[in-house]
């Protein structure tokens, strides 16, 4: 993930993750993306089921029952082991995870454990009561999906409503003193919305909001040809840092980040040349510091049936299951070719970026998605933007 708001608008100096030692332990979760370790963060999709329908899933998720998921006490077991390895976030997702009736047991468990713990989710089942509860065990953050306003985030979502009950779902969240953000996945049909997403920050007074860059990964990779183009995509980072530096500069500044792109670090970079050479450099150092695509390395997935995986769009290839293995050995200790290609994937990565003066910022970016279009891991990112003077071609 790129900050835009810490990079662009000078909330963060290197100086602040040099502070801390560059730890994932020691550092505070703002300043995570510049560890120098790179403990995986670990996504946990503790279920496929979900009330929603939504049009780009990675999860393929359903409103039905699925008899293969972790119990709860496998979930003990796994955090317990993600909490002796080390993992300063563990985030729960699904699927809904609200769906899972030991949600806030676990949750609570993680952060007995030591651990931050997060949830992504899509809103509409946040009851004052539950938010209470959120907050409760300890979490640290609620992370809402939206994908515009309510026609479009409706249509998306695959159920009328669903926008009003996630607007409920925040404030329940503000009631309850639990600190929510939004999350936002970029594509054709919604790139318009994005000003209107900012409108809803302010008006909301929302502190944070990620915007996805498309993964072509579950019911997503049927969107290969809805994502937007290379100009378009410039286009709408442009207008994150123009909105981001707005709200800035009106003194209501919020915590803003591109996911699943890391073209947008050098991008920002390049432009800040432009703009202001000096915070340029700056902000080059924290690129270097981040190291761009963290798939199989800063960042893991453990499926509702215990498989492991690169990260959440990687439910394809499974490099072993939690049931027969710890997911501390199966990331530190690899026995799947893959996994051990990923932790040093900037010696794998072929074509264009391969030569690219950015790979040591951006660490070849998605392989997932150069594997859904071309069906080779180590080919291009197609979702890259830079031209090849940009890259150094």
């Amino acid at each position: 993930m790129i900050g835009i708001s810490k990079l662009y608008c000078k909330t963060v100096e290197p100086s602040d993750a040099l502070r801390y030692g560059r730890h994932s332990s020691q550092l505070p979760s703002h300043l995570l993306q510049f560890s120098s370790d790179k403990r995986p963060v670990v996504v946990w999709n503790m279920t496929r089921r979900c009330n929603l329908k939504c049009v780009h899933c990675y999860a393929h998720a359903k409103d039905i029952p699925f008899e293969d998921e972790l119990s709860t006490e496998e979930g003990r077991h796994l955090i317990d082991d993600l909490a002796q390895f080390g993992v300063p976030v563990l985030l729960l997702s699904g699927g809904e995870p609200l769906v899972r009736k030991d949600l806030f047991e676990l949750a609570a468990y993680a952060v007995e454990k030591g651990m931050r713990a997060v949830i992504s989710t899509n809103g509409t089942l946040i009851s004052q009561q539950r938010a209470d509860a959120l907050k409760a065990v300890g979490l640290s953050y609620v992370g809402i999906s939206l994908d515009g306003m309510e026609e479009i985030n409706d249509r998306f979502r695959g159920v009328n409503g669903a926008f009003k009950s996630a607007l409920k779902g925040i404030r329940n969240c503000q009631e309850a003193g639990m600190k929510v953000g939004l999350r936002f996945t970029i594509n054709k049909f919604n790139g318009g919305e994005i000003p209107k997403i900012f409108d809803l920050l302010e008006e909301m007074d929302i502190p944070r909001v990620c915007f996805y860059h498309l993964v072509y990964a579950g019911r997503g990779s049927d969107l290969v040809n809805d994502d937007l183009s290379h100009e378009e995509t410039r286009a709408a980072v442009d207008l994150i840092m123009d909105r981001t530096r707005a709200l800035h500069d009106k003194g209501k500044p919020k915590e803003v980040l591109t996911v699943d792109n890391h073209a947008d670090g050098p991008y920002l970079y390049l432009r800040l040349l432009k703009e202001d050479p000096e915070r340029a450099e700056e902000v080059l150092e924290l690129l270097r510091m981040n190291e761009g695509n963290n798939s199989g390395r800063g960042i893991g997935c453990v499926s509702w049936n215990g498989d492991v995986h690169a990260d959440q769009f990687w439910r394809h290839h499974s490099f072993g299951n939690i049931r027969n293995r710890p997911f501390s050995e199966i990331w530190s200790q690899p026995s799947d070719p893959l996994l051990a290609q990923l932790k040093e994937k900037k010696k794998h990565v072929t074509g264009r970026c391969a030569s690219c003066r950015w790979l040591n910022i951006c660490a070849g970016n998605f392989r997932v998605r150069a594997e859904a279009v071309t069906g080779d891991v180590w080919a291009p990112d197609p979702a890259c933007y830079l031209t090849d003077e940009e890259i150094g071609r």
